[in-house]
């Protein structure tokens, strides 16, 4: 399986935020070819090491990297993508990656 994670930084004003991301985003990000779930988190994150917690994080599962890849270069990827301007003023990181079980 292949993963996309975002994890958004803390928004100045979090009930914007969230109106835009669950009003808005959500819906277009949906629409990406290829995906197989997407989760977010509920709830304050609590760090137990490292940095400041993000805000939010959104997990988005495709069956394979490839998958994946031909998701974000679709139209609907390029409009998701495009979108993050929109609402992630205070910045988002961006990791995609393969997972096994152990």
């Amino acid at each position: 399986m292949a993963q996309l994670l975002a994890l958004y930084h803390q928004p100045a004003d979090p009930a914007a935020f969230d109106r835009y991301y669950f009003g808005t985003h959500v819906p277009i990000a949906k629409k990406v070819p290829g995906l197989k779930s997407y989760v977010v988190n509920n709830g304050p994150l609590n760090v137990i090491a490292g940095s400041p917690a993000p805000y939010l994080i959104a997990e988005l599962s495709f069956d394979t990297m490839a998958d994946l890849q031909s998701a974000l270069a679709s139209a609907e990827g390029q409009a998701a993508a495009g979108d993050l301007s929109n609402f992630a003023q205070a910045g988002v990181t961006l990791m995609v990656f393969e997972t096994k079980s152990v």
